[in-house]
Formats: C-alpha cells, structure tokens, sequence
C-alpha cells in the first residue's frame, strides 16, 4: 500500500480503513486466544459468527459451541496452557478476510512434569457484520509438536521467585481493573 499524498482525502480514508480493518481483526484472533488461556467461554464465543465453524483435527463444532468443548479438552490434559499469536497474514475483499495466522500452544500436563508445545496456524475465514469482525470459519492446523520436561517449576530454584501464575477464570489478574500491585494474584 502506498502514501497518499495530505490532498488526497479518499486515498487516506481507504488506508484508514484497510489498518482499521486489520487491527479488528487481529484483535478478533487475540481475543479468541485469551478467551481459551483464561477459559472464558464469552470471549471465545464473541470471536465467532453465530452461524460459524471450527475445525480441530477430526473435531468439528459450531463457532458458539467451540469454548466449551476448548474447555474441557483442555482442562482434561494440563493445568494451564498459553496460545501465542505470532505471524500474521490477512487478505481483506471487502466484508470477508481470510487471514493465515501461526500460532504456539504450550500446556503444561496436569501432573506439572512435562509440557505439550504445539507449532501450528490457524486459517481463518472472517466476516464483517453489524458486530464487527468474527470467525466464520477457522480450519487449524499442526506443523510440530513435541513433549518437555517442566519440573523446573515445581523447584524451590523457581517456586522461591514468586512468579504469578495465570489461573483459568476471571479470577487472572489480566481482568482486575484498575490492576494495582494489591491485586490478588495466585504466585507458582
């Protein structure tokens, strides 16, 4: 995309468009990622159109009935886990984007010993709709997984840094506003 030169009004206000866009989109990615960390069935389900598909693996669901079973498979298996957005590509046609976006999973197993990581992207099919943004289609996809050892962090070598730990409710100190240093917090 190129500058408009300060004149052309109609050039700027497509970019403005187009970066606008962009940002709701990827914010409509983050939003479902953080809605899975924290188990947050109404952020997940706010990332999706009403009529919408997610396929992991073998598992197909309607967009709105994905945070549950995210949920229970992930509670099933680990005792906390990330999924960190990284590389992000998106193509806008008007009120439809498909967006390629890569994605790392890490879950630690519930026994606290060894963590699953998971290298992979999600490819997405986004709409544009009265409410702005949302899945349509999300097909994802796995490039690499591989097992670690994580009993670092049950060492007194870790434990005794007193690092917080993320908590899967609106119990995380990410929704605590204003966030102060008071803030109740759950520490490894």
């Amino acid at each position: 995309m190129t500058t408009p030169e300060p004149t052309d009004l109609a050039a700027l206000a497509q970019q403005v468009r187009y970066l606008t866009d962009r940002l709701a989109i990827v914010d409509c990615i983050h939003r479902h990622a953080r809605g899975c960390d924290r188990h947050d069935i109404d952020l997940i389900t706010s990332a999706y159109q009403a009529e919408s598909v997610d396929e992991h693996g073998a598992t197909v669901n309607n967009g709105p009935d994905y945070g549950a079973w995210a949920n229970t498979a992930h509670a099933a298996t680990s005792q906390v886990h990330t999924h960190n957005v990284t590389t992000h590509n998106c193509e806008i046609d008007g009120d439809i984007a498909h967006a390629d976006s890569y994605v790392i999973v890490v879950l630690l197993a519930s026994d606290g010993h060894t963590a699953q990581f998971i290298s992979g992207r999600y490819l997405d099919r986004l709409e544009r709709s009265t409410d702005g943004w949302r899945i349509a289609l999300r097909r994802s996809t796995v490039e690499c997984m591989f097992i670690a050892d994580a009993t670092v962090l049950q060492s007194s070598f870790f434990t005794d840094l007193g690092y917080i730990r993320g908590t899967r409710s609106h119990d995380d100190a990410s929704y605590a506003r204003p966030l102060t240093l008071q803030t109740p917090v759950e520490r490894w």
